[in-house]
């Protein structure tokens, strides 16, 4: 008998709210594992583990309806990132064993590269090297979002312009545009873990002075020559006008965290502001993008 495993990537402290949410949602058995692999099965109620970052796993019978429990995970912070939530099908003897990438260098179109600490590439002088590790808030490209959306904007001339990286996580997209060029990047998230690890990997990478830092409620852009958004399907339809209002006429708007069912209502929510949109999909993800059209959408996100 096959099964299905869903781990959300959370800080210690919201634990509790991962583990409840998944509960809810019907899981059958809850794991707790650190990035050393060390499992903790079915803590008892309140116990929290030590480790700063922790992959709570929920067991559920295959064939759950996954954007439900994506739907249900946004109560937990950082939840409404599709990088933070993984899934794979399991056998009976082995779902104790959460998943996890191990990180290596890895490259994302002709010059984009994610380099951890200690580690190198080979020398060529096109490339642009991101130092980045693993953290409390995800985003190491190892997620076929992320790669998406590093490899559309490897594509992409962004010097001299502004760029807003709405969902940020790890500020790996606008830390990648900062270091392409870009004069100004705004980074936003709703998890003030996420963008304190922005702001820590954008020290690290040399690029502070080009970077700014936003919750939702501090975020005020209109007029950014390139928007790239990485959470999920929901949450961008939500989010339509406002990511809509934030492009100027004729500048680039991009998609992720999509699934691939869920594309055409994505696609709906934006049509009126985009022109020319296009797709493009890794595994069962999606990435959508387009540019944005002068007249002002009519009812998006309805």
């Amino acid at each position: 008998m096959s099964w299905t495993e869903i781990s959300i990537s959370v800080s210690r402290e919201i634990t509790a709210i991962a583990e409840q949410a998944l509960e809810e949602a019907g899981s059958l058995a809850i794991t707790l594992q650190d990035h050393e692999d060390n499992p903790v099965l079915e803590p008892g109620p309140g116990s929290t583990p030590l480790w700063p970052t922790v992959q709570v796993c929920g067991l559920f019978e295959s064939g759950l309806d996954r954007e439900a429990l994506f739907e249900a995970l946004r109560v937990v912070p950082g939840g409404s990132r599709p990088e933070n939530i993984r899934w794979r099908e399991v056998g009976d003897q082995d779902w104790e064993r959460a998943w996890m990438d191990r990180f290596a260098p890895m490259r994302f179109g002709q010059a984009l590269w994610i380099v951890p600490t200690g580690m190198q590439i080979p020398f060529d002088p096109k490339n642009i090297e991101i130092r980045l590790d693993p953290g409390l808030a995800f985003g190491t490209g190892t997620h076929p979002t992320t790669a998406l959306c590093l490899e559309w904007l490897d594509e992409q001339d962004v010097n001299a312009r502004t760029v807003v990286d709405f969902g940020c996580g790890s500020g790996i997209l606008g830390i990648a545009a900062a270091l392409k060029g870009a004069q100004r990047v705004i980074c936003v998230d709703n998890d003030p873990q996420a963008l304190a690890a922005t702001a820590e990997n954008a020290e690290r990478n040399d690029v502070s002075r080009l970077i700014e830092c936003h919750g939702p409620e501090t975020y005020d852009c209109a007029g950014a020559d390139i928007v790239m958004a990485n959470i999920l399907a929901g949450p961008l339809i939500e989010l339509a006008p406002l990511l809509l209002e934030s492009v100027r006429p004729n500048g680039l708007l991009a998609l992720s965290g999509i699934l691939k069912e869920q594309a055409d209502g994505v696609a709906s929510a934006y049509r009126e502001g985009l022109s020319g949109m296009e797709m493009k999909i890794q595994e069962e993800w999606v990435l959508l993008q387009g540019q944005r059209t002068a007249a002002q959408p009519s009812g998006t996100g309805q």
